[in-house]
């Protein structure tokens, strides 16, 4: 295979784990989901470094995948005492439960709560017990006749 065609892979993989990353970022609320999804938009990055490395036969990206992934390391080490701190002292992690860390002044954040659509309980057809012959309505009979 040509070279074009693994950095282009490389760049497609790197892309879509960027892109999971930043949706799990945007989308969740809980402090370790929102850490695991930035590492993942790291590892999309440090990919495509190597992809692009790879490609141009230069071992600059694969230098600087290093220093991401010390970084990322040390990003861990720091979330995972940030979150055990919040947690002691809120008791969640939810981000939105975290009110008293805003600046003084801003009001807080008032989370609302989408209603659950409530239908009426669904009729389920019942089959007859095997062996037995079901009902049949005699008004129905006559009016299938005349159709």
């Amino acid at each position: 295979m040509p070279d074009a065609a693994f950095a282009q892979n490389y760049l497609a993989v790197g892309a879509v784990l960027f892109a999971l990353g930043l949706v799990g970022f945007v989308v969740r609320r809980n402090m370790i989901v929102m850490f695991l999804c930035a590492e993942m938009m790291l590892q999309g990055v440090s990919l495509s470094l190597v992809g692009w490395s790879g490609y141009h036969h230069d071992w600059g990206g694969q230098m600087l995948v290093l220093f991401v992934v010390a970084v990322a390391a040390c990003e861990a080490a720091i979330a995972l005492v940030l979150v055990l701190v919040l947690f002691k002292r809120s008791g969640g992690l939810d981000i939105a439960l975290w009110h008293e860390l805003r600046d003084p002044g801003r009001r807080p954040f008032v989370d609302r709560q989408i209603p659950e659509e409530r239908d009426a309980e669904p009729v389920w057809p019942t089959l007859t017990p095997a062996g037995r012959e079901p009902a049949v309505d005699q008004q129905e009979i006559t009016h299938r006749s005349r159709v």
